[in-house]
């Protein structure tokens, strides 16, 4: 068990954004059965950036007022949610949750292609490399290489999963520009601006007055708000800060054996027998990307420091 209790509580929060986020792909799937793809989306956001909006008011903390910090809000906004939440409820309409997860659980991939080809902040390591390969092959134990067969069907919807994917790679990265917020700030900001965008239309296009939820839906969508977005964004905008954009994503490989166990309990899937063969690689690529940079302080017991950037 880690020593130092600064990456023992980033590593903790880690764990804690896989499972918020593996639980959302199980509400999205109930979701869906009821409500429209964007009126679910929409109300999404506006939930949960206003209960992020009552929590900074609690703690006295304002929203930046100038413009430029808003135009950053908005971009990110449409980077980690109104395209990519949209694409993914869009695509599970048609897709299973579990197949969902494989497909969305490569953002740590695009991410780091973005990172070596683009940015270039993060460090390019073999154990990062090492990381994304033992990452792919614990979720294919995980899940089963036969569940991959599944591939050719719904071609469109699992394309838009894929495009989601690289959104989110995207606002791993873009996500950097909020240093020095409060990590709550970025993430009721960006929340509020993809309400903004996404509830004009959502009223247009599905009329939302006619619609009637069944009481499941609701209760997803709650979940979906509170816990898989709102609690969600704060943790995620702060471990973009400390263990990187790269490191933040490797959550992916956390999230599949989560949300494959979430839709085993709620959806009936079946979990693989090679399924802790899997966990062990997914454990293996996670360590292999957050851990490895920190680890001669916890060798020599040396006080940590979070940096940005996973280096």
């Amino acid at each position: 068990m880690p020593q130092n209790p600064n990456l023992a509580r980033e590593l903790s929060l880690l764990l804690a954004l896989a499972t918020l986020w593996g639980s959302s792909y199980t509400f999205i799937k109930i979701g869906v059965e009821t409500i429209p793809p964007l009126t679910l989306i929409a109300a999404r956001t506006l939930i949960a950036g206003a209960i992020l909006l009552a929590v900074l008011r609690h703690r006295k903390i304002r929203l930046p007022n100038d413009l430029a910090t808003w135009q950053r809000f908005f971009l990110q906004a449409c980077l980690n949610s109104v395209v990519p939440f949209t694409l993914i409820a869009w695509a599970e309409q048609t897709v299973d949750a579990g197949l969902a997860v494989i497909l969305n659980s490569a953002t740590p991939i695009f991410t780091f292609l973005l990172t070596v080809l683009i940015t270039r902040h993060e460090q390019v390591t073999v154990r990062k490399l090492f990381g994304v390969m033992a990452g792919l092959a614990g979720i294919c134990l995980v899940i089963g290489l036969e569940a991959l067969g599944g591939l050719g069907e719904s071609l469109m919807a699992q394309l838009a999963i894929i495009l989601a994917t690289v959104c989110y790679a995207g606002a791993a990265i873009f996500g950097k520009n909020f240093k020095g917020l409060d990590p709550a700030v970025p993430a009721a900001g960006s929340l509020i601006s993809g309400a903004v965008i996404l509830l004009p239309v959502g009223l247009v296009v599905d009329r939302p007055w006619e619609l009637d939820p069944s009481t499941a839906s609701m209760l997803a969508l709650l979940g979906l708000s509170a816990f898989s977005t709102a609690l969600a964004f704060a943790i995620y905008f702060r471990l973009v800060q400390t263990l990187g954009s790269v490191g933040t994503t490797s959550q992916a490989y956390l999230r599949v054996p989560i949300g494959v166990a979430i839709g085993i309990v709620f959806l009936g899937e079946r979990l693989s027998p090679t399924a802790w063969i899997g966990l062990v690689c997914v454990i293996a690529g996670v360590a292999a990307m957050t851990i490895p940079a920190r680890m001669a302080a916890l060798i020599t017991g040396r006080p940590w420091k979070p940096l940005v950037g996973d280096r």
